[in-house]
């Protein structure tokens, strides 16, 4: 059995007073995070104080970086400074997820700036308001689901799904899955949990494996066209994409409009504010619901998928491009063509991020320097073979994925 980490969403059905519980321990979470910011703040000044007067060693005060050493100050604190938190009866779980999360946001900024830690340089963490979304934690599976349509949240009770949790329940009556952790968020007025599970995909991923004999092929994104595909087999597929945000542009102006004339306070305000809210959340289900359903069938029906490393964090620099670029979602389409390739059986070849694609020929391989962005198509210099830019570039990475396998 090979057990995989995976998130599941539902969405909830709250009664009005499970959405104000669920609300006050956003609120707490909130509290306790930035409880804990300050709680570090305050002692690594008087540390870095104490060490500018010559004091050394344990006679420095200790900073709590670490999760159970935030804990013990909440602990200690929260009976003078937080007394409505007993008073309310909240659970115990939310302040100690909340430790959890803020002590990873320490230990990723310490990481980065030793130079310890991959990607993008990490910044010290930054106070949390309320403006940056609702949202909670409980451990292990304090919050589990009791049928497949009611889960129970401590100190909340049980609150109804709109969705059918069959899946997830079936699999944890069998031991099939255990519950990591879970997070209830809310968004646009709608609350959703997900799960954090560790699963046993075996007979899932067997069920839709990639056939041995599947193509292979290369994929070439772009904003005019999604994706090209060139298969192994000679066959070329195009992917459009819907483009939920472009889509939305003329919906959110008005509603933005609307929303800059209301009064500060306003029950107007919070509705437009709501409206807002809700045209987001649609335009990312949208693209989400896009990425899910192309990567899924990609990697059910292809053996092995060769991709672009693409620099999107460099890309949206371009201020004429930054909102198409991250409207198609270029980074979560590969990332997700990653873990699914691994569930059923297919493998993802990345190139390099200076790999030519687009500029070599795919027939002579010289490769043209002075090709533009706007150049949708061009002859080569060399052997005079008029290229379409996207194919062309979906073939060379086809042909670069099966020159390093050989290899």
């Amino acid at each position: 059995m090979t057990s995989h980490k995976q998130g599941v969403r539902f969405e909830l059905a709250p009664t009005d007073e499970q959405v104000v519980l669920m609300g006050r321990h956003c609120g707490l979470s909130r509290v306790v995070e930035n409880f804990c910011l300050e709680i570090v703040r305050k002692k690594w000044a008087q540390r870095k104080a104490e060490e500018s007067y010559g004091i050394t060693g344990d006679d420095l005060t200790p900073v709590p970086w670490s999760a159970p050493a935030l804990e013990k100050e909440w602990r200690a604190a929260h009976p003078e400074q937080f007394p409505w938190f007993g008073e309310n009866k909240m659970s115990s779980r939310v302040p100690k997820e909340a430790c959890r999360v803020r002590a990873a946001g320490f230990a990723n900024y310490l990481a980065s700036k030793k130079g310890e830690r991959k990607g993008p340089r990490m910044g010290f963490p930054r106070w949390r308001k309320r403006k940056h979304g609702s949202r909670f934690r409980y451990d292990a599976d304090r919050a589990k689901p009791l049928d497949a349509r009611t889960v129970r949240l401590p100190a909340i009770g049980d609150v109804a799904t709109r969705e059918d949790m069959s899946w997830l329940v079936d699999r944890l009556a069998t031991g099939q899955a255990r519950i990591l952790g879970a997070t209830i968020r809310e968004q646009a007025g709608r609350w959703w949990i997900s799960f954090q599970v560790e699963v046993d995909r075996d007979e899932i991923n067997k069920r839709h494996q990639a056939d041995a004999d599947a193509p292979e092929c290369g994929i070439d994104l772009g904003l005019k066209t999604f994706a090209v595909i060139k298969n192994s087999d000679g066959t070329i597929e195009e992917i459009e994409a819907p483009k939920p945000l472009k889509a939305a542009q003329r919906a959110l102006k008005r509603a933005n409009r609307k929303l800059a004339r209301t009064a500060e306070g306003s029950k107007n305000r919070a509705k437009a504010r709501k409206r807002v809210g809700q045209l987001h959340l649609r335009v990312a289900d949208r693209r989400r619901d896009f990425l899910h359903k192309t990567t899924t069938r990609l990697t059910r029906t292809k053996s092995a998928i060769a991709v672009e490393t693409l620099n999107v964090r460099g890309m949206v620099k371009n201020r004429r491009l930054a909102r198409a670029i991250s409207d198609a979602g270029f980074g979560e389409f590969v990332r997700q063509l990653g873990y699914k390739a691994d569930w059923y059986g297919s493998t993802v070849w990345k190139a390099d991020r200076w790999f030519p694609s687009s500029k070599t020929c795919g027939d002579c391989g010289r490769i043209n320097r002075g090709l533009a962005l706007a150049d949708r198509s061009w002859v080569c210099p060399g052997c005079g073979i008029r290229h379409d830019r996207e194919e062309n570039a979906a073939g060379n990475l086809l042909t670069a994925m099966l020159a390093d396998r050989a290899a």
